[in-house]
């Protein structure tokens, strides 16, 4: 910035500060106003006081597109990625000890084959893992899941045996009158 913009002629010749909004390096970062920091960003600087523009957040919270995947299911995924990264490694190194004909490149194509072995059975692995759980957990799009009414029969023997319970307890409190017998 030159010194004919930080400095408006004035009529008579003289020089006089002109007044402008202050500039932040990023847009990102607030700008220092009269000695504090605003915290919404750059403001414009009018005859009066400082507007300040609307509070505008750092970022919106969107809906997940998918729900999270099961534990289970997120742990099989985690270790078939790695052993899929690790064959691929492999296979590379296996390759490149090929090409430069070094004695190591038979080991590694036997590890490689190996590793593709063990990388499709972590595959199938996810996929087994992910059926299980659906299997036992049910699958809450579908409506004539099996899991759902599993899951409605255990809930009434759960309120069963707590409306049991409860009388059980009624009962002891009353010192046991109206029965015959103590449980």
């Amino acid at each position: 910035m030159g010194t004919a913009e930080r400095h408006k002629t004035v009529a008579d010749g003289g020089t006089a500060p002109a007044r402008r909004a202050p500039q932040a390096p990023d847009h990102d970062i607030p700008a220092a106003v009269g000695g504090r920091r605003e915290a919404y960003g750059p403001s414009v600087v009018a005859d009066g006081p400082a507007e300040q523009p609307a509070y505008k957040p750092l970022w919106v919270e969107e809906p997940a597109r998918r729900r999270r995947m099961p534990d289970p299911v997120r742990g099989a995924a985690v270790r078939a990625v790695l052993i899929i990264a690790v064959t691929l490694i492999l296979a590379v190194v296996a390759f490149l000890c090929t090409m430069a004909e070094s004695w190591l490149a038979f080991p590694m194509v036997l590890s490689s084959v190996a590793g593709t072995v063990v990388a499709t059975w972590a595959a199938l692995d996810v996929w087994v893992t992910r059926q299980v759980w659906n299997q036992r957990n049910g699958v809450v799009s579908v409506p004539s899941s099996t899991a759902r009414a599993l899951r409605r029969e255990r809930r009434r023997a759960r309120r069963e045996e707590r409306a049991a319970e409860r009388t059980r307890k009624r009962i002891r409190r009353r010192g046991g009158t109206g029965q015959l017998s103590h449980p």
